[in-house]
């Protein structure tokens, strides 16, 4: 189990060292698991229909997310993508045009929508869902960095060249440690190159958790082990939602931390 990081804590925290960066040229390896494992991931728990609204990380498109997608659609899910273009960043009128598509799907089905966010694309999933909690099931982000300080990043400076904003202003992320008020996953890689790990951490709440994978960051939602823990969370039931198991043989491929300091279950709201 992965230590607990204070706010403080993270604002002392470095970028992944060359070592780890080297290391996300896996990525086309974890695709290629990934396809190898299609006749297994196909046999995950199917979904029961629901919107699904899946968003890009830094300087990627929606092309970025479609392995994703594609398996979530054959395990019966409606996903969606962010459907902006280029992720450069929080730019002006970003964030309303993710509420506005949230809103739109929900509105189609009466149903809330699940969003997943792969590394910055994860902020936009954290907001909306603070912002539209009642119109969002669940929360699922992919070495997303939403504490700590920008810099403990390898993207800092592509970052900065995207959004045309400083990453030394770090106002804008104090409200970002905040997890929304809905099932909220966090499943993050100790060997990410991009991302310091640390920031990648759930504080402690009823709703809150981060699951473990071995996984690089540039590969994360194209990795076998990644996909297998999305859909095990976007198959539980509106309002009986539980913590990933990661006992027995799962062990061996996840390390989860419990969410809350008053127990290891709770229900969605």
């Amino acid at each position: 189990m992965p230590p607990r990081s204070t706010a403080a804590d993270n604002e002392e925290l470095r970028a992944p060292n060359v070592w780890l960066m080297m290391l996300e040229g896996r990525a086309p390896w974890e695709f290629a698991a990934t396809i190898a494992a299609s006749p297994w991931l196909r046999k995950l728990p199917r979904g029961d229909g629901h919107s699904v609204l899946v968003f890009p990380g830094l300087g990627a498109n929606d092309l970025s997310t479609v392995p994703l997608r594609r398996l979530l659609d054959h395990l019966g899910y409606d996903s969606h993508p962010w459907g902006q273009g280029f992720n450069f960043g929080p730019r002006t009128g970003v964030l309303r045009q993710c509420n506005e598509q949230v809103r739109a799907l929900y509105a189609e089905r009466r149903q809330p929508v699940s969003l997943i966010g792969w590394s910055l694309g994860g902020l936009y999933a954290r907001e909306v869902a603070k912002e539209l909690p009642d119109h969002a099931r669940c929360v699922i982000t992919l070495g997303t960095p939403f504490t700590g300080h920008p810099r403990a990043t390898n993207a800092w400076r592509f970052y900065e060249m995207l959004s045309g904003q400083s990453s030394q202003d770090t106002v804008p992320f104090e409200q970002l440690r905040r997890a929304p008020p809905v099932p909220t996953t966090s499943i993050y890689s100790r060997s990410d190159g991009i991302v310091a790990w640390q920031c990648s951490l759930n504080e402690p709440g009823p709703l809150a958790e981060n699951i473990e994978v071995h996984a690089s960051h540039v590969g994360m939602a194209m990795n076998p082990l990644a996909l297998w823990a999305v859909a095990d969370r976007l198959a539980q039931k509106p309002g009986q939602w539980q913590p990933f198991d990661a006992s027995g043989g799962r062990r061996w491929f996840f390390n989860a931390t419990p969410p809350g300091p008053d127990g290891a279950t709770a229900s969605a709201p």
